[in-house]
């Protein structure tokens, strides 16, 4: 870490977010290896509030080296040098900064105001009336431009000076303008309500050189809402009880605080907005208001009058011989009351027809309506939580469809939603498939979206694992005995010797077969030690490769990441049987080793290049800290600090796997994943193959694991809001 001194000259590159890729003129630095640039221009790379081009900065930071770009100088934190001299004034108020000020005029107000001309037009604008050839509106312009210049700047050296980085500062200054220190001053927490990168953390790192003592009203308030938040998301519940805020809240205030203390300020909270109280359950403001709005709007749904549909019967019938399908009674029964009611829910085990269903109720949507295909495209959406779970969908319906958080146009950057409130899609009907992955939040930001009288059809397996984020929606619906919901137990999909659906059927039901370890034709159960495991599944994926499979026909789904049979371990020796080093371009990032070839999973959302968490791609080409990702011919690069957001997908964790179908899965089960062995989980997993499984390890751990229904059960209160809804 050192520093250089010189005049910023160019700017190369500008990024939306403050990042900056510019030429940079040394004239001083205590960096050895760079005294060979004194003179000379060096790239520079960094987040910056404001630079202007000849102006002179002093900038801290270190050398580091780009394969593609060669040296640069990254910034850490940097300051504008004050002009001194009357060369160095006239230089920079002739800059472009001062709209209409040449170097002539700039030299006579030099001339006019001496060494303290800066200083003297900060004071007052009137005293640039001495100058002859400004009048009073061009100095009035000057004194408010270098107010404004100063304001900015010395907001964001504050800002740096009470610990922010530089990009913080700047986030925090784009924010609150000239209100910013004040902000800072009297409640620094606040700030982490607007600005999602700056988190409560960050600021307790940084309270103390602010002077913010341990019992501080609003540290005790933000440290309240972090333990909530943390609380929610980690079970998935969407309101606590006092004792579980009040037992973690103590090991981080840090001072003795009682429980008496705690309930005083969750009232003040509630009164502030922030929470909400309600048969002693302790709410979030934003779990509480979105769960009331989803009861709200989908009870008056369910409560709107049917639609009035002539001789459905008959258009059923045709669409079976149109689409060359016999629908069971179950099937048909869900088609016809999709479209007659305004809301309903379909819900099933694999093999129970759901795609199926998917594809007769467009059709029959498209039939009654009399629609085009492009009037069908524009009136009806078909909607999921992830985008391999959405391309699956639209090429069973063979008509387009997408990923909630596209259909709603979410901003990564501001985390919301350009499709609200305030600005509803037009569609008339939507179709949401894998619904019991969609969480409380999201489901809330959906109906928002849509308008009043709008259509939806929900379809889902409640069975499966809940949403990663707070929220049960798909079994709160159901559960609540209100909502219309058609029950698929038929299985559909079914060869002679096959046992996928029915094993699925038997673990859902509390049923398993005594001879659930029998060779079928779809299945097959190896009884393993836990030190042998990896090597079957070795020889597993080789034969299959024999047989002509590759990893894109192949799963390798496991309960845990770390451990001897864990995730992390499984991708390091598959990369080397699907895809070894041969003669590919590599990248390291941590531990790992990226190559060309490589199957690789999203872990984050992506709307800008339209990839999303738990997407699947293929690395296509590496090329000076570049990667190319083949996302199901949607072709994205990203850089190597992107690859924090990207893994392997040889074996992929049973949660990231939920919403997609594999033709092969191979499952290793042992006691070893103890804690992650539960129903809900291995249900998920069975039902992920299509048409190949096979589970390596223990026995008894698969029968501990079916048995074992003590999962955590989520505390939502969606079923309790459908209820009150009868009686408001």
């Amino acid at each position: 870490m050192g520093y250089i001194k010189g005049t910023f000259r160019k700017i190369i590159f500008e990024g939306n977010n403050n990042y900056v890729v510019g030429l940079f003129r040394i004239k001083e630095t205590d960096i050895e290896d760079l005294y060979e640039f004194i003179n000379r221009a060096i790239t520079i790379t960094g987040y910056f509030h404001e630079l202007t081009i000849d102006e002179k900065y002093i900038m801290n930071g270190e050398i580091t080296i780009n394969k593609r770009y060669g040296m640069q100088f990254n910034v850490d934190s940097y300051e504008r040098l004050i002009p001194e001299g009357k060369d160095a004034i006239i230089e920079f108020l002739s800059s472009g900064l001062f709209k209409g000020i040449g170097e002539k005029t700039a030299e006579d107000i030099v001339n006019t105001l001496g060494d303290d001309t800066l200083k003297l037009i900060e004071d007052s604008a009137s005293n640039l009336l001495m100058v002859p050839s400004i009048n009073e509106k061009k100095a009035n312009n000057i004194h408010e431009t270098l107010l404004k210049y100063n304001e900015s700047y010395n907001t964001i050296v504050y800002l740096n000076s009470v610990g922010f980085n530089t990009k913080d500062s700047m986030s925090i200054y784009n924010t609150y303008k000239d209100n910013a220190i004040n902000i800072v001053k009297n409640n620094v927490y606040s700030i982490t309500d607007e600005i999602e990168d700056i988190t409560y953390l960050k600021i307790e790192k940084i309270r103390h050189n602010l002077g913010i003592e341990d019992n501080d009203k609003y540290r005790i308030i933000y440290s309240i809402l972090y333990v909530m938040k943390n609380l929610c998301f980690n079970l998935g519940d969407t309101y606590l009880s006092i004792d579980d805020i009040y037992n973690k809240l103590d090991s981080i205030l840090g001072f003795d605080f009682s429980l008496l203390d705690l309930e005083f300020y969750l009232y003040e909270m509630q009164k502030l907005g922030k929470v909400n109280i309600y048969n002693n359950k302790y709410f979030l403001s934003e779990y509480y208001q979105a769960e009331r709005n989803i009861a709200n709007i989908l009870y008056y749904l369910t409560n709107k009058k049917d639609t009035k549909v002539k001789n459905i019967n008959n258009h059923i019938d045709y669409i079976e011989l149109m689409l060359d399908i016999k629908f069971n009674n179950e099937q048909k029964k869900a088609i016809k009351e999709s479209i007659i009611k305004n809301f309903s829910i379909i819900t099933g085990g694999p093999g129970t027809g759901k795609t199926t269903i998917i594809k007769g109720i467009v059709e029959l949507y498209k039939k009654i309506n009399n629609l085009s295909y492009l009037d069908l495209c524009n009136k009806m959406a078909l909607l999921a939580p992830t985008g391999r779970a959405a391309k699956r969908m639209g090429e069973a319906a063979l008509m387009p469809a997408s990923t909630i958080h596209r259909f709603l146009k979410w901003n990564k950057e501001t985390n919301t939603f350009m499709v609200n409130s305030n600005n509803k899609s037009d569609v008339d009907f939507i179709i949401i498939d894998e619904v019991s992955m969609i969480d409380t939040i999201l489901l809330d930001n959906l109906l928002k979206g849509l308008k009043k009288d709008i259509k939806i059809v929900m379809i889902g397996d409640h069975n499966q694992l809940e949403s990663v984020a707070p929220g049960k929606v798909l079994k709160d619906l159901i559960d609540s005995d209100m909502i219309n919901v058609i029950k698929l137990n038929t299985l559909y999909r079914q060869k002679e010797n096959s046992y996928i659906a029915t094993l699925a059927k038997e673990i859902r039901d509390d049923d398993l077969d005594i001879n659930f370890t029998n060779k079928r034709d779809d299945f097959n159960f190896i009884e393993s030690e836990n030190y042998n495991i990896k090597s079957y599944i070795n020889e597993l994926c080789l034969k299959a490769r024999e047989k002509g499979f590759d990893s894109r026909d192949i799963e390798i789904l496991v309960p845990m990441y770390k451990g001897e049979n864990g995730i992390d371990n499984f991708n390091k020796i598959l990369q080397d049987i699907f895809n070894p080093k041969i003669e590919q371009n590599e990248i390291k990032y941590l531990d790992v080793i990226y190559r060309e070839g490589d199957k690789v999973l999203k872990l984050e959302n992506d709307p800008d290049n339209n990839v999303f968490n738990g997407d699947i791609g293929y690395i296509i080409d590496i090329k000076n800290n570049e990667i190319t990702i083949d996302f199901d011919s949607n072709i994205v690069k990203y850089t190597i600090k992107d690859l924090s957001t990207i893994k392997h997908a040889y074996a992929i964790s049973i949660h990231k796997a939920q919403g997609s179908e594999f033709k092969i899965v191979f499952m290793p089960i042992t006691m070893s994943y103890k804690s992650m062995l539960y129903k809900r989980i291995i249900y998920t997993g069975v039902t992920r193959a299509k048409y190949s499984l096979t589970i390596i390890g223990s026995k008894e751990a698969f029968v501990y694991a079916i048995n074992n229904t003590n999962a955590y059960e989520r505390r939502t209160n969606l079923k309790e809001c459908l209820l009150e809804c009868i009686n408001e």
